[in-house]
């Protein structure tokens, strides 16, 4: 964790403070947090090597493109990173219409279907964790043009590397039925001034009462909603 003098210029507001000096009680919890992280991935990598080749070879004969998306995101202190997932959406489907995914979307494949609805997408980050660019349980990563209009509140969670899972992907459950692009609808708008702010609720939740039971807690239930509802996470 960083002193808070080098924490960057845009991040040095009072509402992020309250959380960094929290956060600062945790140092070992955060310690442990990260051994965790590169032990889970590296077993998990080994684990499920066969089924990232079944998959590739899935999406490849599925759809013209390549196996994986490869997106810029931001995670902690603002840094840019190139998210790994699987990709689940025709070529160039970014070209084609918003960042996020809306209910019906058009733009997904047959298998994309599948691999949304049991989060089997998400493997690739691993690779993502394994660098350090990502952790198993903490804030969901944004494009750039979302954290743009995060307020200083929600800039607390870059304190940490975004996550691959988390309570909100958990509790929120409708974003796409309330992305529906229909008529008029702007989707971006609706995300930004309804959704982001209602998950940042449960992401702030999250790091205010951060611990490694938690986390535990968090990757236990995300595993449980994936394999018992029916709908995903």
């Amino acid at each position: 964790m960083r002193n808070w003098d080098d924490i960057p210029q845009f991040m040095k507001k009072e509402e992020v403070k309250i959380f960094y000096e929290l956060l600062s009680k945790h140092k070992t919890e955060l310690v442990i947090k990260r051994a965790m992280d590169v032990f889970i991935a590296g077993i998990l990598t080994i684990i499920l090597l066969p089924l990232l080749l079944a998959l590739a070879i899935l999406i490849k004969l599925d759809s013209e493109g390549e196996v994986f998306f490869r997106q810029v995101r931001v995670t902690q202190y603002g840094k840019r990173f190139r998210i790994f997932k699987f990709r689940t959406m025709v070529k160039e489907a970014d070209k084609m219409g918003t960042m996020v995914t809306t209910e019906g979307d058009t733009r997904i494949t047959r298998i994309g279907k599948i691999l949304r609805k049991y989060r089997l997408d998400e493997i690739p980050q691993l690779f993502n964790i394994l660098s350090g660019d990502m952790t198993f349980v903490g804030t969901r990563p944004e494009v750039e043009k979302y954290v743009m209009h995060y307020t200083d509140e929600m800039k607390a969670t870059l304190l940490m590397p975004a996550g691959l899972t988390s309570m909100a992907s958990i509790k929120y459950k409708d974003e796409e039925k309330l992305l529906n692009s229909n008529g008029n609808v702007d989707v971006d708008k609706v995300y930004v001034m309804e959704v982001l702010p209602m998950k940042m609720k449960y992401n702030i939740e999250a790091l205010e009462n951060f611990s490694i039971f938690n986390d535990i807690k968090t990757m236990f239930l995300t595993v449980l909603k994936v394999f018992v509802d029916k709908e995903g996470v």
